[in-house]
């Protein structure tokens, strides 16, 4: 379905997604633009360590970059890359779910 790099970025994706608090994030960062994590812990329900934290993993999974800013303020920044991977891997895994559930469908449907 997808080659092995597409597999860990997509991998990385879905970790990175698997925690509320990581998309909370993701949605304040959409919402608001780029951040620093004072910035963040202001907007959510979450210590600057908590942001720190998840914050190291969106990192790592590609979701956010970090600028370095003003002193030793650093803003966040979504980077959309990886989530379109995960989004191809998702539409392939659900294009090979079409044809058998399009069968289920018409089965359960002539029964």
């Amino acid at each position: 379905m997808a080659d092995a790099r597409t597999e860990l970025v997509a991998e990385a994706v879905f970790a990175a997604l698997a925690d509320a608090n990581r998309r909370a994030i993701l949605a304040e960062l959409t919402a608001s633009g780029p951040a620093t994590v004072t910035e963040l812990a202001a907007a959510l329900p979450l210590t600057r360590q908590g942001i720190a934290k998840h914050l190291a993993l969106l990192l790592e999974a590609g979701l956010v970059s970090a600028e370095p800013g003003e002193g030793r303020r650093v803003r966040y920044h979504l980077q959309s890359g990886p989530m379109r991977v995960a989004q191809q891997f998702l539409a392939a895994l659900a294009r090979d779910w079409d044809g058998p559930l399009h069968a289920l469908r018409a089965h359960l449907e002539s029964s």
